[in-house]
């Protein structure tokens, strides 16, 4: 195995586990719809309660889905998943070489 398709795998981790979880996946669709939400407008628009929302969008933020942009005293979270997105297809290239005959 190619040492450039273990790192792939490595470099994707923290992307598979942010979503794998299906309220990180709602977090994302809501985002995706909205563009821009504080974590009170994500936690009036979905079951999860404020510290949820906040424990899930350190996970999203930690992985790269999200990014924080600050207004006055106010956080809103939006989509920045486009990185994540080519190293999955990165990823998704180097299965296709290595595991399909």
């Amino acid at each position: 195995m190619s040492t450039h398709f273990e790192q792939l795998f490595r470099l994707n981790t923290l992307t598979f586990h942010a979503l794998g979880d299906t309220a990180r996946q709602d977090i994302i669709l809501l985002l995706d719809q909205f563009k821009r939400l504080s974590v009170n407008e994500i936690a009036e628009k979905s079951p999860l309660s404020r510290p949820a929302v906040s424990h899930h969008l350190k996970i999203l933020r930690d992985a790269g889905i999200v990014s924080i942009e600050k207004e006055g005293t106010k956080r809103y979270y939006f989509l920045t998943i486009e990185d994540r997105i080519d190293l999955l297809k990165q990823l998704i290239t180097e299965v296709e070489k290595h595991c399909i005959e």
